[in-house]
């Protein structure tokens, strides 16, 4: 079942910093993206896909926007989506041009369905690729140095050679392709400079695949990594640091219901996080970040 995507005329957007920020890889909209979910969460979906980038995208705006769902609905449907895996939050480390860090929640929105290691991936900034889709070969597929070869011919007619040849001087060519030779140097190396008659065009082809074969490329010294953003998954519904394997589907224990809120915890929604967020500060500097999500 398809559904229609509402739109605003003018969506709020978040606090610099915040807001919808779109998930990599995802696959072109489909009027069927969202027909697995129940209706209301499927409409919501399609929403907050078309919102543009750093849009606000909490409970609040949504529901200002969206006039047929209250506000706790568009909660209860952020932390289906979140389930469904189309959502994740991450807080991350912003600095300022004076060198101050302030912590930002960025929400992720995929219309592609992604499971918790595909968001673990988002987080530590190393998303694996989709496969591009499976063309099948036409019939029959020839090596790349055969069909080099077998275009010889077309260049200069004195380097003609026959499917024997070709098939015959594929293992002299393949070390020259493996070196990082275009297709066109290969061609204007084979037929570059040729003596008014080729008596023979196999074995002048052969003698030029070894004398000419080009050295092998030097190894080059591997850049150095790349420092990629610091990201902490939070629960979706409480705001909670933890990760993957506590925060199943983006929704901590707690909002699951599995293990007790701390008494003292200030992570709840609304409430005021700004001690926890000077305790995460105090540990990023001392580097001890690991902590928040070991628990020690």
């Amino acid at each position: 079942m398809a559904y229609a995507y509402p739109s605003a005329p003018t969506p709020p957007m978040a606090r610099s910093g915040f807001g919808k920020r779109s998930a990599p890889e995802q696959q072109p909209r489909h009027k069927d993206d969202f027909a697995h979910l129940p209706p209301r969460e499927a409409s919501i979906a399609a929403f907050i896909d078309r919102l543009p980038e750093g849009a606000a995208m909490d409970g609040k705006s949504l529901a200002a926007q969206l006039p047929a769902y209250g506000q706790a609905a568009c909660l209860t449907a952020l932390r289906r989506l979140s389930e469904a895996g189309h959502l994740r939050r991450f807080t991350v480390p912003l600095k300022s041009e004076e060198g101050s860090t302030r912590w930002v929640t960025r929400t992720f929105f995929s219309r592609t369905p992604r499971d918790d290691a595909w968001w673990e991936a988002v987080r530590v900034g190393d998303v694996p690729k989709d496969p591009p889709p499976c063309v099948p070969e036409p019939e029959p597929s020839r090596p790349r140095a055969y069909r080099l070869l077998a275009s010889l011919g077309r260049a200069d007619h004195r380097v003609t050679l026959s499917a024997a040849d070709c098939a015959g001087l594929v293992p002299l060519a393949e070390p020259w392709l493996e070196r990082g030779v275009t297709d066109e140097e290969f061609v204007r190396t084979m037929t570059g400079g040729l003596p008014p008659e080729v008596h023979h065009a196999a074995g002048f082809v052969r003698r030029r695949l070894v004398d000419k074969v080009p050295p092998e490329a030097e190894a080059v010294e591997s850049a150095p990594p790349v420092r990629r953003p610091f990201m902490m998954l939070e629960c979706t519904v409480c705001r909670a640091p933890g990760d993957m394997a506590e925060t199943p589907g983006g929704v901590c224990r707690a909002c699951r219901g599995e293990s007790p809120r701390p008494a003292d915890s200030c992570r709840d929604v609304g409430g005021d996080i700004s001690g926890y967020m000077d305790e995460l500060r105090t540990l990023s500097r001392q580097g001890n970040l690991s902590r928040v999500y070991s628990g020690k």
